[in-house]
């Protein structure tokens, strides 16, 4: 039997469902509108639909939001003095840089000047400390998404083995940091870990989060597993296409990359996955529809924190 195919759409509809509810109880009840500021440096096309969809999402949900575009060329001390002021000021409650930056600004720096208390991205270093012991933080909102997936579609975590393919301090390291949160037995794999498949197949929660297109394929699965894909990746080959794709799916990917030139895969081979996965989240419509929601939880939180809501 094929993989529950788990929605991202659907999941990420209910919870900016419960956010506009949330946001419109705090405007009659406080009188309070969460803010969120956007920072994007240069012009990078994928960043430019990523912010565009981010500020769009927070008006629909009745968050104010305010768009800072700042030229290829500005200094990383200019960007400093714009997360200062956005830290200064009472209507901002989350504030996020888009990354990547532009070479020669340092990401580190410019993501270390960022309040805690409005790091709604959750990669400031005293978030992601108290994400590791286990103290309140904002999380990041990708592996924040990831858990929501497996609790809203009853997946059990606690006592369950949890294996993550990836390291990143963006999503692999927070999202077992998390996934020990909720009591599962976690393993962290990576680009030096030894025998790969052996490790994956043995978990009951497979993440995939490496970048790159369908590296995770049937050998590394084992039968029933769940199998959470965060990859986002272009595949423009159209034989390395027909080999990830079902019969059923290879028609509009073709058509994709005719038509763009490229079709969007994960971390993982979805075809392979689907014949031996039990819950399965495709690629696009899975986890990347859950980081905006993530967002503007992240700052609803945050506004209510900051206030002492």
């Amino acid at each position: 039997m094929p993989a529950r195919v788990l929605s991202g759409k659907a999941i990420a509809d209910e919870i900016k469902a419960e956010i506009s509810a949330e946001v419109a109880d705090l405007r009659e009840i406080h009188g309070l509108t969460p803010g969120l500021a956007v920072i994007r440096v240069g012009d990078d096309a994928a960043s430019a639909v990523y912010v565009g969809s981010k500020v769009r999402t927070a008006e629909e949900l009745g968050i104010a939001s305010e768009h800072i575009h700042l030229d290829e060329d500005t200094p990383g001390r200019r960007v400093i003095e714009v997360v200062e002021d956005l830290n200064r000021r009472h209507d901002i409650d989350g504030i996020l840089v888009q990354l990547p930056l532009p070479k020669g600004i340092d990401e580190r720096d410019i993501l270390e000047r960022i309040d805690p208390e409005k790091d709604v991205d959750g990669f400031n270093p005293l978030n992601a400390g108290r994400l590791a012991q286990g103290y309140p933080a904002l999380a990041p909102c990708t592996p924040a998404g990831v858990i929501e997936i497996l609790k809203r579609s009853d997946i059990a975590i606690a006592g369950r083995h949890a294996v993550v393919v990836g390291r990143s301090n963006i999503v692999g390291k927070p999202m077992a940091m998390l996934l020990l949160q909720e009591n599962a037995t976690v393993t962290i794999c990576h680009s030096r870990t030894q025998d790969l498949p052996s490790i994956t197949r043995q978990a009951d929660i497979l993440v995939a989060a490496i970048g790159r297109a369908g590296f995770i394929r049937g050998e590394h699965i084992g039968a029933g597993a769940t199998v959470i894909d965060v990859g986002i990746n272009n595949v423009s080959d159209i034989s390395a296409a027909e080999s990830l794709f079902a019969p059923e799916d290879i028609e509009k990917r073709l058509a994709a990359i005719e038509k763009r030139g490229s079709t969007l895969v994960g971390d993982v081979n979805p075809r392979e996955a689907m014949e031996k996965a039990a819950n399965f989240t495709p690629v696009p419509g899975g986890v990347g529809l859950l980081t905006v929601a993530m967002l503007m939880k992240n700052t609803v939180s945050a506004a209510k924190i900051r206030r002492g809501l």
